[in-house]
């Protein structure tokens, strides 16, 4: 039963990676193959918060997913400028920078010793040590995440999303600020594919950058598309 409920949890916190995709990619239809780079950030930020200086995970989480929105945001200056395979292979490029990072830092990240020992979420004291507490946690920010992401897509904002989408020229000659709108996107995936680190990082409680290849980046895109 325990391992029914670690494939769903996993299940929940690939869900959450494939909804802050979705909104780079099915709905504003840019092409980005480095998403995994974010989560690997709010992961390793997380845990290196709270094994070196003993700061919650909670609020670790909230750093993390932080820091990887600002990352988002400077991804995201090169969407203004190019598109197609060309945005592709700089955030393919990025990826490949951050995983990289986090297996040659070792002073940092220990590299591809990885980060044990890391700590679970508590609540009041107590660490969520039950696997199907684990799973509510997750469903709850699996919940959060498809509220706020249905509820951008059904705005205004939304649906020039699907407009630069269809057809970026037409939404500028109608007045409407694309490169604006291709920052936010990316900034809200990133938020969110941080929050995905977090999760993971503190569920499994280890870490390494096996864990945030490229090919994590593909698998989540196929699940996009």
């Amino acid at each position: 039963m325990e391992y029914f409920l670690h494939i769903l949890i996993i299940a929940g916190i690939y869900i959450i990676l494939t909804l802050s995709l979705n909104l780079i990619v099915g709905y504003t239809g840019l092409a980005a193959l480095g998403h995994i780079a974010f989560a690997c950030v709010g992961a390793y930020t997380s845990s290196l918060l709270a094994l070196n200086y003993g700061i919650s995970p909670w609020i670790g989480l909230v750093i993390g997913a932080f820091i990887a929105s600002l990352l988002g945001l400077i991804i995201g200056f090169p969407s203004i400028r190019i598109k197609g395979d060309y945005l592709a292979l700089a955030t393919f490029g990025f990826g490949v920078i951050v995983y990289s990072i986090s297996k040659n830092w070792v002073s940092l990240t220990r590299g591809p010793m990885g980060l044990p020992g890391i700590p679970k979420f508590s609540f009041f004291g107590f660490e969520l040590q039950a696997v199907w507490a684990y799973l509510l946690l997750v469903v709850v920010f699996v919940s959060i995440t498809a509220f706020i992401i249905n509820r951008i897509v059904d705005s205004p904002f939304g649906r020039v999303l699907k407009s630069i989408r269809e057809d970026e020229v037409a939404s500028l000659s109608i007045g409407k600020d694309v490169n604006r709108h291709k920052l936010i996107v990316f900034i809200v995936g990133a938020f969110f594919a941080g929050i995905a680190g977090s999760l993971y990082a503190h569920y499994i409680t280890f870490i390494d950058p096996s864990s945030f290849t490229m090919m994590e980046s593909i698998a989540v895109l196929l699940m996009v598309v």
